[in-house]
């Protein structure tokens, strides 16, 4: 069960921590500001995840390779490149890429 909805838009939450960070989206409150650049953002997840791009942390390490990234959602996409799967063809040559946004950025 949902009990606390949001008045904005349909969205529907079990508890009001939820619902009043999912309303930060609405209302565009960032009270989380880098005390670097003074960027501001929503959660405090996302400053701390901001930061790495002034400290240079790189958190995650690839496990077949020496890269590593800022970002779960990077490494999760760069794994695939040590996959066998390449299901995207290059119509002009005949490379391949694993992601579709690779294909496009070639």
């Amino acid at each position: 069960e949902r009990p606390y909805r949001c008045p904005d838009c349909p969205k529907a939450f079990k508890n009001s921590s939820s619902l009043r960070r999912h309303r930060q989206l609405h209302t565009g409150e960032r009270p989380h500001a880098c005390p670097v650049c003074g960027k501001a953002f929503a959660q405090p997840s996302n400053l701390r995840q901001h930061q790495r791009v002034h400290t240079g942390e790189r958190p995650y390490a690839c496990p077949q390779c020496p890269k590593a990234f800022t970002h779960s959602s990077n490494l999760q996409l760069h794994r695939r490149t040590h996959a066998a799967s390449r299901p995207h063809r290059c119509p002009l040559c005949p490379k391949t890429f694993v992601a579709a946004s690779y294909l496009q950025r070639h």
